[in-house]
């Protein structure tokens, strides 16, 4: 007599577990083994352990033994079987919250949905939720991805996954990207009562080491100044940072002509308005006229050192500065009239101003010190040819008529007076002086995405695909990534640098006897329990999985 596992394939493609008592008769004529089943104890995601525990230390006592549990704490003491063996640990903190977070966004919801109505069986769904989560832990090549990562983490739902299903997924993934993004969009809307009555837009560029061009990857300069084969990824985000839509465009497109499509696409959306927030970098004569023609408003940031009107006369204006908020005020200066008329929002951060104080304050006490220690002061020595080209000393110094480096203090007063200031130029008048001061924040807010994207977290470099499809479907995955990850941020208050390395502490460790297999949660710590609190996740049970090897 024995117990037996069985599994049978639903016609959706998921497979159902079953614990059986059973035990084995010969067949009179073949004499070989046949099961014969005499208790069905029914599913085993749906079995009560305790009640199968209780059963065998019921057996237990009549036959004189003593049942030792090497999954409950309480029988620790009397020892674990002697072929017990660790085999390892997996991550399960980081993938617990992003599956959560995937569930709760509809993400996943969608996926399946589509994958249904086109009669799709292959996991799909969970192939493009690996290597989502993948791009948040330790971002890899599909490849990898699927070789490595997955091994690492505990994704039991994920076992049945293949290398050509990441592929495919994609494939799926950018069929109908329109669909799921906005599905998704609406559903974080609702969850976290977003204002959606402005959406904030940028671009960035993604670089590539190409031989020849393709109708994506194209020669462009990218946001470093650089001439490079590269795409241009656009993306549309709320005030909070979370990713409304992206675009992948060929490397050659600049930022002025993807306005109209991006307004075009968003039209249906039934947002409030689409106003374009740009750096300084856009802020050009021809570039105004083209996004006023384009998007009808704009927000852009202006060169306050470099550009004669803002120096004297937006800056040079006295005038009242309204508090929005902490370490931020604002007030309004307009310049000209009629067709000449231009709105410019001057905002200060105290706070700001006082640390760019201190950094040029110690940077001034550092070069008089060099300056003194060097009495030839000669421009054309070592030290001051480095001191030169920093960008944190140089912008202080001069040279002169002998030959002589010095210390600029015109230039000091100069950069003094742009301490925790910068000035914002619009053409739309209805926009208030607060939600102007705030959406350059916004701005600031998108960049971080970016960075997020690009370098520190996510990671969308580099591409390891060559097809205009694939390449859309990673930069698509990326952003998915981005949305959990802010979503995540937004709910704890912290980065999420700081959550996943809190979560990292928690573990799965796998266990293996001749007959059964387990995975066990190791102890959940106060930091990680208040992280699972913000984002209303419910703790993992300490035993994880069964499964019989038998």
């Amino acid at each position: 007599m024995y117990l037996r596992t069985t599994k049978r394939k639903n016609r959706d493609g998921s497979v159902v577990e079953y614990f059986q008592l059973a035990h084995n008769e010969r067949h009179p004529e073949t004499k070989k083994p046949i099961a014969q089943i005499i208790h069905n104890f029914g599913r085993t995601d749906e079995l009560d352990r305790e009640e199968l525990i209780r059963l065998c230390r019921s057996i237990a006592r009549v036959c004189g033994v003593q049942v030792v549990d090497p999954l409950d704490e309480k029988d620790m003491n009397v020892g674990f079987p002697r072929d017990l063996k660790l085999i390892g640990t997996r991550e399960l903190g980081t993938v617990l919250v992003i599956e959560a977070l995937w569930e709760r966004l509809g993400i996943g919801k969608i996926i399946h949905e589509i994958c249904k109505r086109k009669g799709l069986a292959a996991p799909y769904e969970r192939a493009l939720y690996a290597m989502t989560a993948n791009r948040l832990c330790e971002p890899s090549s599909k490849l990898g991805v699927w070789e490595r990562w997955m091994t690492k983490a505990y994704l039991p739902s994920c076992e049945d996954v293949k290398l050509e299903h990441l592929y495919a997924a994609m494939d799926h993934l950018y069929e109908h990207a329109a669909e799921i993004e906005k599905h998704v969009f609406f559903q974080t809307a609702n969850l976290f009562n977003l204002a959606v009555d402005v959406v904030f837009y940028d671009t960035t560029t993604a670089e590539f080491s190409i031989d020849e061009e393709d109708e994506t990857r194209r020669y462009g300069r990218s946001k470093i100044g650089t001439w490079s084969p590269q795409v241009v990824v656009a993306l549309a985000v709320t005030r909070e940072g979370f990713p409304v839509r992206c675009w992948v465009l060929p490397g050659n497109t600049t930022d002025v002509t993807t306005i109209a499509r991006v307004k075009a696409d968003l039209r249906d959306w039934e947002l409030g308005r689409v106003m374009f927030v740009a750096d300084a970098g856009m802020n050009s004569a021809e570039n105004r006229e083209e996004l006023a023609r384009a998007c009808g408003k704009y927000l852009l940031a202006t060169r306050m050192a470099s550009v004669k009107e803002i120096r004297e006369e937006v800056l040079s204006r006295s005038g009242r500065y309204t508090t929005i908020r902490d370490n931020l005020q604002a007030r309004e200066v307009i310049i000209g009239d009629g067709e000449r008329r231009r709105r410019y929002i001057v905002c200060y951060n105290p706070k700001e101003a006082h640390r760019q104080l201190e950094h040029r304050a110690a940077a001034i006490e550092y070069l008089e010190k060099e300056l003194e220690r060097h009495r030839d002061r000669s421009a054309t020595a070592q030290w001051a040819i480095e001191l030169l080209a920093s960008k944190r000393y140089g912008r202080y110094l001069a040279i002169t008529k002998g030959n002589k480096a010095r210390i600029d203090y015109g230039k000091v007063r100069e950069y003094a007076k742009y301490d925790g200031k910068w000035v914002l130029e619009t053409n739309d008048d209805s926009i208030s002086l607060e939600d102007a001061a705030c959406g350059y924040k916004g701005l600031m807010v998108i960049e971080r995405c970016f960075r997020s994207l690009k370098s520190t977290q996510i990671k969308l470099t580099p591409i390891f695909h060559w097809t205009s499809q694939r390449i859309e479907a990673h930069v698509r995955i990326c952003v998915l990534a981005l949305l959990i990850e802010r979503v995540a941020e937004h709910a704890c208050g912290k980065s999420w640098a700081q959550i996943r390395d809190t979560l990292e502490t928690l573990q799965a460790t796998e266990f293996r006897t001749k007959s059964f297999q387990f995975f066990r949660r190791n102890e959940v710590s106060h930091q990680v329990a208040a992280i699972l609190k913000s984002l209303d996740i419910s703790m993992p049970k300490a035993i994880l999985r069964i499964d019989n090897l038998n």
